[in-house]
């Protein structure tokens, strides 16, 4: 009999298909649009960057994010955190020349932010 591991089961019933929003993304992706309307950002796109971490391994990050100055920001939205999620962000901040954040929404509604450089 093939085990089944609990956190894998519980990872495959949140996931969507790609380029479908989840609800926190989808919370963040308004909060994105009034930033763009206060002039705050010029640009975001949903999962419009992938980046090739090793061979056959990539990162799709949710958000790539253009700030009014001109700096790119990778925006990363979760719920929770993974291991594996974790080490592909921390990856991505070492090879590449972004601001990388991770983005949770926390108690009250407010976002928290955290930085990779």
């Amino acid at each position: 009999m093939k085990r089944v591991n609990p956190l894998k089961s519980m990872q495959a019933l949140g996931r969507l298909k790609a380029g479908k929003m989840n609800q926190t993304e989808a919370a963040y992706s308004r909060k994105l649009e009034l930033m763009k309307a206060a002039g705050d950002i010029a640009w975001y796109s949903f999962e419009g960057l992938k980046f090739r971490l090793a061979d056959n391994t990539f990162y799709t990050p949710d958000f790539p994010v253009m700030c009014a100055d001109g700096v790119m920001e990778i925006h990363e939205v979760k719920g929770f955190w993974t291991d594996d999620a974790r080490v592909k962000i921390k990856l991505a901040a070492e090879l590449f020349p972004f601001r990388f954040v991770a983005v949770k929404k926390g108690k009250g509604g407010q976002w928290a932010y955290e930085y990779f450089d």
